[in-house]
């Protein structure tokens, strides 16, 4: 393997990573973030609600870009706003400052995720084997650090900026810096393939996958968004207690994605998915029935471990699908990661506020067990292989035309 090739995953991993602490400051604070600009309970669903309404049009956005644009080029200059729409959140006073930060962030985040994986896909492919699963895992690892500083913020009574300041100073410059690094695949190819297979095919073919991603991101975004207040309100947990939940399922999803590539490799992208959707089933089951924050801890703990392996799985089955249209395809995927989110972030606070947060845990529960129909999906074809672009016994490959 050249050394372009390993410090361009190397350079994506930490990109990955920073996204993962980026992230992870902003939803484990949000009962914080909620408090500082008065937000009710009526509204918050609201605004949890904008950020994936935006960052879909921030990632079909950037299915166009990459036509003119290489993805690499476009994460180099997307994450920085993300980072400083954080600190945006974290520094005003009014809900319109609030609205105005969430939405930068929305957008940005959109481009940002959509572009990592492009490069992910396209390296994965340049490799010949599945590494996508370890760029998701320098994400959980970042997460894990956001999560653990925003523990401290909390535990500390720190103001919000003050929270997220420190952080974003230390990895707003190491990722530009490592954004040197970045490799792009040659998009000449790619183009060709997508002008001659329609749109209306494509998306034919990736539905399946689109509501795997789906479902993934109703789970994923139950957690994110609502672990820290479930914990608080319906477990009864002080708020430096209520950040952790978050902080225990990125360590699980990090133990779990840095194992799923051998995983992968050893038994097969379907056996892998199926057993991550039915171990995420149960986790959301003992969530839904904990009598206390550490049973309720438990149930996180499953579902990071079957959560995380569904989301860079889909990715790559995309890849595999449309190896010479990669980029369109992971674009138009990404969207459903924030339709994911959009259902996700709404139905449970409102089947929370209606009826139950405990049975509004049911709910994705059984959207996760439907992943198992779609498990096939996955399954490598013997026709879309072979055509010089992975190594022989190869389990599962993304292949693309640009990088994540």
């Amino acid at each position: 393997m050249t050394d372009v090739l390993r410090r361009g995953r190397a350079s994506l991993a930490l990109s990955f990573f920073a996204q993962g602490a980026t992230f992870a400051l902003l939803v484990t604070r949000i009962p914080a973030i909620q408090d500082r600009y008065g937000v009710s309970d009526a509204l918050l669903p609201a605004f949890l609600a904008a950020v994936p309404i935006l960052a879909g049009v921030g990632s079909v956005t950037t299915e166009q870009l990459v036509k003119r644009i290489r993805p690499s080029v476009l994460l180099r200059c997307l994450q920085p706003v993300v980072m400083l729409a954080l600190v945006g959140v974290g520094s005003g006073d009014q809900l319109a400052e609030l609205g105005i930060a969430l939405a930068a962030f929305g957008l940005a985040v959109g481009g940002l995720d959509a572009s990592m994986n492009m490069l992910g896909v396209s390296l994965q492919r340049s490799y010949g084997r599945s590494i996508m699963l370890s760029f998701h895992a320098a994400f959980s690892l970042g997460g894990i650090v956001g999560a653990s500083l925003a523990w401290v913020g909390a535990h500390w009574h720190l103001a919000l900026w003050v929270s997220y300041l420190p952080v974003i100073a230390v990895l707003l410059p190491a990722v530009l810096v490592g954004s040197r690094w970045y490799v792009d695949a040659d998009p000449v190819a790619e183009l060709a393939e997508e002008r001659s297979q329609g749109q209306s095919v494509v998306f034919k073919l990736l539905l399946p996958l689109c509501l795997v991603m789906t479902f993934a991101y109703i789970g994923d975004s139950t957690v994110s968004n609502w672990s820290a207040k479930y914990l608080k309100d319906v477990l009864g947990s002080s708020e430096q207690l209520s950040t952790v939940p978050y902080n225990v399922y990125m360590v699980t999803t990090l133990v779990g994605r840095s194992l799923g590539d051998l995983g992968v490799r050893r038994f097969g992208a379907v056996a892998v998915v199926r057993l991550g959707a039915v171990v995420a089933a149960g986790g959301f089951a003992v969530v839904a029935v904990a009598p206390g924050a550490w049973v309720g801890m438990l149930g996180f703990t499953l579902l990071g471990l079957g959560l995380c392996v569904l989301v860079p799985q889909t990715f790559a089955a995309a890849g595999r699908l449309f190896p010479n249209a990669s980029d369109a395809a992971v674009a138009r995927l990404n969207v459903f990661n924030y339709v994911g989110f959009l259902i996700g972030s709404p139905l449970v606070g409102a089947l929370g506020d209606a009826w139950s947060y405990r049975w509004a845990m049911l709910v994705p529960m059984v959207l996760v067990l439907v992943t198992l129909v779609y498990a096939r999906s996955f399954a490598p074809a013997s026709d879309r292989y072979g055509g010089g672009h992975e190594r022989p016994r190869t389990a599962d490959v993304g292949r693309g035309s640009n990088g994540l």
